[in-house]
């Protein structure tokens, strides 16, 4: 409940309950308080410019100048704009439906090619911003990246992804691999640590330190436990469940600045360790191509180690690497 609220309304008891007699003008014992959370009345809000103009005791006739943004007749605000970018860029609605939930909702009337003008105007003036993100992303000492699959006019392009918790820079290209990647522009300059997944092409990056993600790498052993029959063991569980006690170390580590006891990290290491190699010697003959996937799995696991287990040695990476990429 808020204590101030935008309306208060008084309701008054009829007649007592009691006798029937009124209760006009008689003590308050109790008021019992009841809010409605509600958006208030949409409709457009508009403001009228009105450019004077006077005429000089010379004859010379001088109109005031109109404020900066308000060229035309009659246009759309700034907030109206807003919206428009955000419904059709952050939540994905096409333009023509960008036009239709404005015009429902607030009774604003626009066109799926005035969202499609607002959006290019908007992004026309993100240059400096993007370049500004883009530093600010290369400077950091973690950052995470990815990419994932999207159609443009029917042909398979990649959504390229940089961030840290604070910034985040998306490109669209053409090329999932380096080219993509040089695109965006972050990890040519960067030198700390990239969390990513085991997409080949960010190893190629040598100048950054690497921490494979264990999100990724939790949802593929996951997949090899769903397929395993029901009430057997599996080596992917063990290992799942031991990168999670990993992490949980490591971040009770982080918070309390209590130094942990080698032993444990140590064991559930093993325990990893252990399952990785089970699970390359299950998978050996690769007669299938999930087959094969799940030995290069294991083998990765095993191979890459080091790096999947970075966020036990460097606090910087605590977490980061545990929350998923899109």
């Amino acid at each position: 409940m808020l204590a101030e609220p935008d309306v208060r309304l008084r309701h008054e008891p009829g007649p007592c309950a009691g006798c029937g007699a009124g209760l006009a003008g008689r003590p308050v014992t109790r008021t019992e308080r009841r809010q409605v959370f509600d958006l208030p009345e949409l409709r457009p809000h508009v403001v009228e410019h009105q450019l004077i103009e006077r005429e000089c005791g010379c004859g010379t006739r001088t109109k005031a100048a109109a404020p900066a943004g308000v060229d035309a007749p009659v246009q759309y605000g700034p907030r109206v704009a807003a919206a428009v970018v955000y419904l059709y860029s952050g939540q994905f609605l096409s333009q023509e439906r960008t036009a239709t939930a404005l015009a429902e909702l607030v009774g604003i009337p626009i066109s799926a090619g005035t969202v499609g003008a607002m959006t290019a105007r908007a992004a026309a003036g993100l240059d400096g911003f993007r370049d500004t993100v883009r530093g600010l992303l290369a400077a950091a000492d973690v950052i995470g990246a990815d990419e994932t699959g999207l159609r443009v006019a029917g042909k398979l392009h990649w959504v390229h992804c940089a961030r840290t918790d604070k910034y985040t820079l998306i490109d669209c290209h053409a090329t999932r691999g380096s080219g993509g990647i040089d695109a965006l522009g972050v990890l040519p300059a960067f030198g700390g640590v990239v969390v990513h997944d085991a997409w080949a092409p960010y190893d190629s990056y040598t100048g950054a330190t690497h921490q494979l993600c264990v999100a990724h790498v939790l949802r593929e052993l996951q997949a090899v436990v769903d397929a395993a029959p029901t009430g057997t063991w599996c080596w992917a569980a063990q290992a799942g469940d031991a990168l999670v006690a990993l992490h949980r170390l490591a971040v009770d580590a982080a918070t309390t600045g209590v130094t942990i006891d080698e032993q444990a990290p140590a064991t559930q290491t093993r325990q990893l360790r252990h399952a990785a190699h089970i699970g390359i010697s299950q998978t050996s003959p690769r007669g299938t191509k999930l087959m094969a996937a799940r030995h290069a799995l294991a083998c990765r696991l095993v191979d890459r180690e080091a790096d999947y287990l970075r966020f036990t040695r460097d606090w910087r990476v605590e977490g980061s690497h545990f929350r998923g990429q899109s």
